[in-house]
């Protein structure tokens, strides 16, 4: 092979042919340096017959430079490539970028300098030093990353190491995981858990592909049952990859696993540290990672002997990538599986409509838990109608519930209270003149936070500190908090029963495994009383003692750009009414609605599950939605208002006139304004039957825009915000 095509990672650029030097040895799948102009850039070697690209001369091609002590990526892995750049409409340099997480990896075995303390002290302790000293106690990293980890210069930590207060040690960056075991503590199952186990270890053992559906009610223990098709696959020696939908979930699962396996997996996420993200990559490349247990973007890396998938907790929104590569790791990942011929297990308590979908049309094999482990009874459900049992004035929660939280705290038992916004309030304005704290770069009010003290944007990220007057009319003391958040929930909780002690559990106060860490410890070491939080506390935690949750607005999952809002708001309500009675103890949900009557409600006090999915699949049937039918979304932004009205315009006077496919719009999208761009949305509505994605290139494909312009394509969108 003396002539190879390269995908570069410049997706203006496309293919591009370069010509290997004599003893240069490449293959499709390796990992490559090129000259491109003055750079030197890396890229992917390609089947040619794959890639079609302008043909160039051999006489003008450029040599290879290098070839990257990294394995080739595997043909499996290069289809997934083709098949998600296809079918999201997205460049393949942008997929192909996501195989190569880790720069430094593709450098080949190294070792580096990280830094941890001694115990000794400076001879002059300045503030900064202290906190400091403080932050980065059972630390070990480098100086770039223990001045993020401690909030100070990295000035302020070469001080510490010339003072002998940090001490430099040399790390072998591939050095290998400790070694789980299948055998380590294997579990006693119930009946019902041993014979789905052996259904998904048959599978693993007799390999190729094979997507399951693990359909079991909360509490029913669905992790041990995949733990063994887990065993199953090490047994085998080969990998396994468990997908997780939220970081906070991630240190709980790892003491579930480590109880099991005898050792930790592999973890993949964006909080890690770049030297571990390096020696994660090598070490699933290599094939000596024997279980990965990541965030979506783990779907893209290069696994040697993969094994087994496991897409926990299927359900969740969160595996939807709403920028860059507008992927679904939950569809990605039997893809995956398809590609690399091994079995898929998508697990939930409430599964998609999809995923449901394709359980009754055979194409996934549906295994079902409908008991929970161990004798423990579902939790009663109750419906409080806002409208009959109103809270007291200035209040948020109903008389009921407050009530029988103060039970609860009597008894030595736990409450939760599920509110899915973050925050103190969502709406802070003047109650002289009018004025509301909008975001400057966002259609969108900025968020109260008081424990914090600031007030922020939940899209672009955008905060300030509140004013002491209106900025408006320069009024002191007339800022008004409209509307409750978690924050304002716990200080009512905290008036109402000031013996109680009180966590806030969302993204803000569990930003890191060890944060989240230290809230599991606090709530089984029976430390905390009331849980209030946003939709990280609806699944994964089991706490025996927590006994009452409290859904302080049912309502509000039905509002807003979501198209599947009943679907959401039934799986996170069931969810979080799952946490109750997991232990010996019964449990009692307690529902606030203005809209008792609703469908989602109705079937959600009923405990009927089957019947909210049968009214809404025939609902969507009637509407043409997914499954039944497909959405594609094209946004339009451009930090120029006419800009972007224009270049919608344009492409929705160029739309095609087609039998099985509506087009919609375009029009300004809900948020139309977001971090700092505005932005038009078109919407298409088509049969099973239609090739949405050739229309959408076939249409957009002949249409040229002004560089500030920005066209996106969302297959199968989430959210029309």
């Amino acid at each position: 092979m003396n002539r190879v095509r390269l995908v570069i990672f410049n997706a203006a650029l496309g293919p591009l042919d370069y010509r290997v030097p004599e003893g240069m040895a490449v293959e499709p799948g390796s990992v490559v340096v090129a000259p491109l102009g003055p750079r030197q850039v890396v890229g992917i070697v390609w089947e040619a017959e794959r890639l079609p690209a302008s043909p160039v001369p051999d006489s003008k091609l450029r040599p290879l430079v290098d070839v990257l002590p990294v394995p080739p990526l595997k043909p499996a892995l290069r289809r997934l490539i083709e098949w998600t750049a296809d079918y999201y409409c997205a460049p393949l340099a942008s997929v192909a970028r996501m195989v190569l997480a880790s720069g430094g990896a593709l450098r080949g075995p190294a070792t580096m300098t990280e830094y941890r303390l001694t115990g000794g002290m400076p001879e002059r302790m300045t503030p900064q030093r202290e906190h400091a000293i403080a932050a980065l106690e059972g630390e070990q990293a480098t100086i770039r990353e223990l001045s993020g980890l401690a909030g100070v210069s990295e000035g302020v930590l070469r001080g510490l190491v010339n003072q002998g207060v940090l001490e430099p040690v040399e790390v072998d960056c591939d050095r290998p995981y400790p070694r789980a075991r299948a055998d380590f503590a294997v579990p006693d199952l119930s009946e019902s858990q041993a014979e789905a186990a052996a259904i998904f270890v048959a599978a693993v053992e007799r390999g190729g592909f094979a997507p399951f559906l693990l359909d079991g009610v909360t509490g029913s223990g669905k992790t041990e049952v995949y733990f063994e098709a887990v065993a199953a696959a090490l047994a085998k020696e080969a990998q396994v990859l468990v997908l997780l939908p939220e970081i906070a979930l991630t240190e709980a699962f790892l003491r579930r696993f480590e109880d099991r396996f005898g050792a930790a997996p592999v973890v993949w996420h964006s909080s890690l540290k770049s030297t571990e993200r390096r020696r994660a990559w090598r070490s699933i490349a290599a094939g000596e990672a024997q279980v990965v247990v990541g965030a979506r973007s783990a779907l893209f890396l290069p696994y040697a002997r993969l094994g087994l998938v496991v897409v926990d907790e299927a359900h969740e929104v969160s595996f939807k990538q709403d920028d860059g590569v507008r992927y679904n790791a939950r569809d990605v990942a039997v893809m995956r599986a398809r590609f690399e011929q091994v079995p898929v297990i998508l697990a939930s308590a409430t599964p998609a409509l999809e995923s449901l979908q394709m359980a009754a049309s055979g194409i996934y094999e549906r295994i079902e838990l409908a008991d929970r482990f161990g004798g423990a009874q579902l939790p009663e459900i109750a419906v409080i109608d806002l409208t009959e049992e109103k809270p007291d004035r200035g209040r948020w929660l109903a008389p009921r519930l407050v009530e029988e939280m103060r039970v609860r705290l009597e008894r030595g038992e736990q409450s939760l209270l599920f509110l899915n916004r973050r925050g103190f309030a969502p709406l802070t304005l003047c109650r002289n003149c009018g004025f509301r704290f909008k975001c400057p770069n966002c259609s969108a009010w900025l968020v109260e936070h008081r424990l914090s003290n600031r007030l922020a944007c939940h899209h672009c990220g955008h905060e300030t500190a509140p004013p002491a007057a209106c900025p408006e009319c320069g009024e002191p003391d007339c800022l008004v908090a409209c509307g409750p958040g978690v924050e304002r929930i716990a200080d009512e909780v905290a008036e109402l029963l000031p013996e109680a002690r009180i966590a806030v559990v969302t993204s803000d106060t569990l930003n890191s495994p060890a944060r989240a860490a230290e809230f599991i410890a606090a709530a089984e070491g029976g430390a905390i009383d009331v849980i209030v939080g946003t939709q990280l506390v609806t699944k994964g935690f089991h706490f025996p003692e927590l006994t009452l949750v409290g859904v302080v607005d049912a309502d509000l999952g039905l509002e807003g750009g979501d198209l599947r809002a009943a679907e959401r708001t039934y799986q996170q309500v069931a969810q979080v009414a799952g946490r109750a009675g997991r232990g010996a103890k019964p449990g009692e949900v307690l529902i606030q609605t203005r809209h008792p009557k609703a469908a989602v409600i109705a079937a959600l006090a009923a405990g009927d599950r089957d019947a909210f999915y049968d009214a809404e699949a025939e609902a969507r049937r009637d509407a043409g939605a997914p499954p039944f039918g497909r959405w594609a979304a094209i946004i339009v932004s451009s930090e120029d208002e006419a800009e972007a009205r224009e270049a919608a315009s344009r492409i929705g006077a160029t739309r095609p006139s087609l039998d099985d496919v509506m087009i919609l719009g375009p029009a300004p999208a809900p948020m139309a304004l977001l971090r700092g761009r505005f932005r038009y949305r078109l919407l298409l509505n088509a049969r099973r039957s239609a090739e949405v994605q050739h229309v959408i290139r076939q249409w957009l494909g002949g249409l040229k825009f002004p560089s500030g312009v920005r066209v996106a394509v969302d297959i199968d969108p989430y959210s029309f915000v």
